[in-house]
């Protein structure tokens, strides 16, 4: 196998980390390690590359493996853990959807496979938005997708944790701008400092084996509350944001626990 690449040198600049170097074709013999970091949605090219990563000798690091990203939707994966878990509706079904809101009343309803709070709505009792939303984010019920019982507690924000091999790497709390309701980077939320407490650390508990298993090295972890949102497994972000405000290079143990792989 072999990989098309391009140097390049990190420069710290919001618009334009990477500088570009020199363009070189390198073989697997060449390679020691491989991150997988492509945005989501996980879409038909994005599964062809992980089956061609999955041809690469053993002796090669993966960071995640090919065949646990495919595994773990990142929304979907994390509601078979029904305990620390809201109550959630995956479905296509316009009935089912529509009764699940009329239980729960004030709900949130996403895509199965977004990313940076794209397409993520709010939806209360009696609104009046609630079947066009429905219908645009089904596709007019012809694709499944997410609805969720609001948690309150995602007013005073959301954590993101960091995981590395399946212990807590760091954490931050993304906090929403004034008259938002998405509290993720991209939608305008701030970081903030954020404490690990013990319902964290049970559910990281819970969760490290199964990320062990299935070679999911370098994890991101959303929590609202005491509940489990989501596991983000393609390109889990905000390390920098934990470095500038505890002034670490988080960075460094995530390579060090690499060139430990490669050994």
């Amino acid at each position: 196998m072999y990989f098309h690449v391009i140097k390049v040198i990190p420069q710290g600049i919001a618009h334009m980390p990477f500088k570009e170097d020199t363009a070189a074709r390198l073989s697997q013999d060449e390679i020691h390690a491989v991150f997988i970091r492509p945005d989501p949605p996980v879409d038909e090219q994005y599964l062809m590359n992980t089956l061609l990563l999955d041809h690469l000798p053993k002796k090669i690091a993966v960071i995640n493996s090919p065949s646990g990203i495919r595994t773990v939707n990142e929304k979907v994966w994390v509601s078979q853990f029904k305990d620390i878990t809201p109550p959630t509706i995956i479905s296509a079904n316009k009935r089912d959807l529509l009764s699940f809101i009329a239980k729960h009343k004030n709900v949130i309803a996403k895509p199965t496979n977004g990313f940076g709070g794209q397409s993520v709505f709010h939806i209360q009792k009696e609104c009046t938005n609630t079947n066009v939303t429905l219908e645009t984010l089904s596709e007019r019920y012809n694709k499944a997708i997410i609805v969720q019982k609001y948690v309150p507690e995602s007013k005073k924000g959301d954590k993101r944790i960091l995981l590395l091999n399946g212990e807590i790497l760091g954490a931050v709390l993304r906090l929403h701008e004034e008259g938002e309701h998405r509290n993720n980077f991209y939608a305008g939320g701030k970081a903030m400092p954020a404490k690990i407490n013990a319902n964290d650390k049970k559910i990281v508990a819970l969760l490290k084996p199964h990320l062990q298993k299935l070679g999911l090295y370098f994890v991101g972890i959303d929590i609202l509350g005491d509940y489990l949102i989501e596991v983000n497994v393609t390109s889990p972000t905000c390390l920098q944001e934990m470095n500038r405000l505890y002034n670490v290079e988080l960075e460094k143990k995530v390579i060090v626990f690499v060139e430990k792989l490669v050994e």
